[in-house]
């Protein structure tokens, strides 16, 4: 593994906290401290909003092309060196390494897309009905953003909110959670060698999250604030972001129906809910949160389910013959683990793990537990972690308005054999991702985003770079 990187990364310089403060990041499956990273104050909020200043018009002025082909460098520099990357987003996060070397692939291709997608910002010209005046309509960089990224994904949330906005032009400001800032931090060398030029790129680590991006989203120089998180936190950056109308992109909390009709191919429908389910331990927004199985084939679903989850290897991530790391923090874990217990004592059934392990590391056993009351807490709140929590339905009206009873709308999966019904689930589903027949959504060529309290605007796709983008229109004559 390189060397770790644990200090402040502003206008191309390595620099402590200006109070010389510092944190503890923990490795989650020891509870031993890794290192410990600068502190980020308000005053460092400011220097990164300087040095964002002073580098935008060179940087905004570069062609379309010079920038994607700083990207798609830093595509090809991120891409050999995956499997370092890997090792450190175990190491500060817990993911096995299937999971961190899958993230680090996705994170990559954010560069290789937005390369792509830089010399394509899309006007058009057009002549008014009315007055005969030619209408030009083109994007310009929307100005210095603040990137607000989760512990769950320190890799790919980063690259996934850099990508566009170096695409369309824009300096950024990144906002690690103080989980897991290493793999952030790492990126930098990488964006240096690239040709990425100082200033437009910075990194603030820091404990005191509100008050440091509060500082900035107080700053007139703020004109993006893009968050990944919490419901809740989203709200409150929304809030602040109100004051000085700073444009906003939240990818905010899921609560994820994973529907399995009665005639879907239950092995495909079984293999799609482990990725659904456990691709990152849970610890997704993507994540099904709430199962649904038709009556007629819940018990052979739910043993087919249970056996694959029964398969399941837990232990330090490190090892790469495990599957199932621990979560992330204390905390985390024990959310699941309270989940459990609530659902269990209102009459759920566990057909597979549900005991909190004794000793060192946050961990959690994949856990299945069917029977669930409409009353049990973690259909109602994200689960966050590997806990399978299953019911069953008879109808498809019925099925759809239950998955449709809550007040997020990130994503949905529907399991069938006819795509006739499957289409008319999908459509019937107020989330803005569905994956029909499909266990897996994300993709740096799609829209990734939700509806309701899941969020505003998209990431990913064509859509993406338009949250880094304003559009200016010119009224002329000739």
């Amino acid at each position: 593994m390189t060397e770790l990187k644990n200090k402040l990364y502003i206008n191309g310089k390595w620099r402590p906290a200006s109070d010389g403060g510092t944190f503890d990041v923990l490795n989650p499956a020891t509870e031993e401290v890794i290192t410990k990273v600068a502190n980020g104050t308000v005053e460092d909020a400011k220097l990164c909003l300087d040095a964002a200043e002073a580098a935008f018009p060179l940087w905004a002025s570069r062609s379309p092309r010079e920038r994607g082909e700083i990207l798609r460098k830093a595509f090809e520099l991120f891409s050999n060196r995956i499997d370092d990357i890997a090792d450190l987003i175990t190491l500060e996060n817990g993911k096995g390494r299937t999971d961190s070397i899958g993230e680090a692939r996705y994170a990559a291709e954010f560069f290789r897309w937005y390369a792509e997608e830089a010399v394509r910002s899309e006007g058009h010209l057009g002549v008014a009905p009315a007055t005969g005046a030619r209408i030009l309509v083109h994007q310009k960089p929307a100005g210095i953003s603040v990137l607000v990224t989760p512990w769950n994904y320190p890799a790919a949330m980063g690259t996934r909110k850099i990508g566009p906005a170096l695409a369309a032009g824009c300096p950024v400001i990144v906002k690690p959670a103080s989980e897991t800032p290493l793999t952030m931090l790492a990126l930098m060398p990488i964006l240096e060698e690239a040709g990425v030029p100082p200033g437009i790129v910075n990194i603030l680590t820091s404990r005191s999250s509100g008050r440091v991006v509060g500082e900035m989203l107080s700053d007139l120089r703020t004109r993006v604030i893009s968050f990944t998180g919490s419901t809740d936190v989203g709200r409150k950056l929304l809030h602040a972001a109100a004051d000085n109308v700073v444009k906003p992109a939240m990818e905010l909390g899921g609560n994820a129906p994973f529907i399995v009709c009665q005639d879907a191919d239950l092995n495909a429908a079984a293999d799609g809910l482990m990725v659904a389910k456990m691709r990152n331990l849970g610890e997704a927004c993507t994540a099904a949160n709430r199962i649904y199985v038709h009556e007629n084939v819940a018990t052979e679903f739910v043993d087919l389910f249970v056996a694959k989850m029964a398969n399941l290897k837990m232990g330090d991530g490190r090892d790469h013959s495990i599957d199932v790391g621990p979560l992330v923090n204390l905390e985390t874990r024990d959310k699941v683990d309270y989940f459990v217990r609530d659902a269990v004592s209102k009459g759920a059934v566990i057909k597979l793990g549900g005991q909190k392990p004794i000793g060192k590391g946050f961990f959690y056993p994949p856990t299945v537990i069917t029977n669930v009351p409409d009353t049990a807490e973690c259909l109602y709140d994200e689960i966050f972690g590997p806990v399978a929590a299953i019911q069953t339905f008879s109808d498809e009206m019925e099925v759809v308005q239950r998955s449709n009873a809550t007040e997020y709308g990130l994503v949905a999966y529907v399991y069938t054999s006819d795509m006739k019904r499957g289409m008319r689930i999908s459509e019937s589903l107020e989330f803005g991702m569905i994956g029909l027949n499909r266990g897996l959504v994300s993709d740096p060529a799609s829209p990734f985003g939700g509806v309701k309290q899941s969020g505003l605007g998209r990431e990913g796709g064509k859509e993406g770079m338009l949250e880094f983008q304003e559009t200016q229109y010119i009224s002329t004559e000739w």
